[in-house]
């Protein structure tokens, strides 16, 4: 099955102003949990802004980010699957 792009935003109050130690265990734990799920899923990076996150994993489906919000305990707020992206190299098609 081909894996899809997912943008994951969720609600984690106080993370902007987290620590570097505190956000390597978050990032410890999502990847605990994407070692229990297996290949089919893939985090590629995520944006911290105020009291958000906003993730981009790359999943066989919406249910792996679900699996993977459980295991890891960060919670997935919206899950909106991202089909296509543009930049500016787009402009010279």
């Amino acid at each position: 099955m081909a894996l899809k792009r997912y943008l994951i935003e969720r609600d984690i109050p106080g993370i902007g102003g987290m620590s570097i130690v505190e956000l390597c265990g978050a990032a410890c734990a999502s990847n605990q949990a994407i070692g229990k799920i297996g290949n089919g899923l893939h985090w590629q990076h995520s944006y911290v802004a105020g009291d958000k996150t906003f993730c981009i994993y790359l999943a066989e489906n919406e249910d792996d980010i679900r699996r993977h919000a459980e295991l890891s305990g960060i919670p997935a707020g919206r899950i909106t699957e991202v089909p296509l992206i543009i930049d500016p190299l787009t402009a010279n098609n």
